[in-house]
């Protein structure tokens, strides 16, 4: 370690190291994107070693991908039980307009790079960021079926995601929230009429 390197280093270990290297890493992408992304630079901003960087992720891909899952995860939405269809739909939708626009965000304004050199699209990256399992929307959907509201006969893949792929849609365009009245409207015109009878 140069003598550099020991000026920044600060003794942090274990998860407090890790999350302050995924944060610094997402902070990063997100004011220079992929494509200046240095190792060299995450150090700095978490204050430590690049070295202590490389000891967890060996290429600037790895990293990335961890601080993007790391960040999906960590703002990951909670479904919701209001007792009403419309109002848990509206609810996961202003969660996510409030804490992962952001990362819808930085997936294509910044990761044009990352996307060439890997061969992946934005689709590839949002698989890291789910978890196995049931999704906050199929638990939603499932009490939804159970209270009656909705027709279980209609529930296509497609029609079950439309309201979210609709968000995502104009979260991407506006690279920013999506304004309130466009949500009600994706569930209130698109979506409710879709799953009920």
């Amino acid at each position: 370690m140069d003598l550099q390197e020991q000026s920044v280093v600060r003794r942090r270990r274990g998860a407090e190291l890790e999350e302050a290297l995924l944060q610094a890493t997402w902070d990063e992408l997100a004011e220079v994107g992929y494509g200046a992304l240095t190792v060299d630079a995450v150090a700095q901003r978490a204050e430590t070693s690049r070295t202590v960087v490389y000891r967890r992720w060996a290429t600037k891909r790895e990293l990335t991908e961890a601080a993007i899952t790391f960040v999906g995860r960590r703002d990951r939405a909670t479904a919701p039980d209001t007792g009403s269809l419309r109002d848990d739909m509206l609810t996961v939708m202003r969660h996510t307009n409030d804490k992962r626009i952001g990362l819808m965000a930085l997936m294509i304004a910044f990761l044009g790079g990352y996307f060439l050199e890997t061969g992946t699209a934005p689709y590839d990256l949002r698989r890291l960021v789910l978890e196995d399992g049931p999704t906050v929307l199929d638990e939603i959907i499932e009490r939804a079926v159970e209270r009656g509201e909705v027709d279980p006969e209609r529930l296509t893949p497609r029609v079950v995601t439309v309201a979210f792929d609709l968000f995502r849609h104009e979260a991407l365009m506006r690279l920013g929230p999506v304004p309130d009245d466009v949500m009600v409207a994706i569930v209130d015109e698109v979506f409710l009429p879709l799953v009920t009878s």
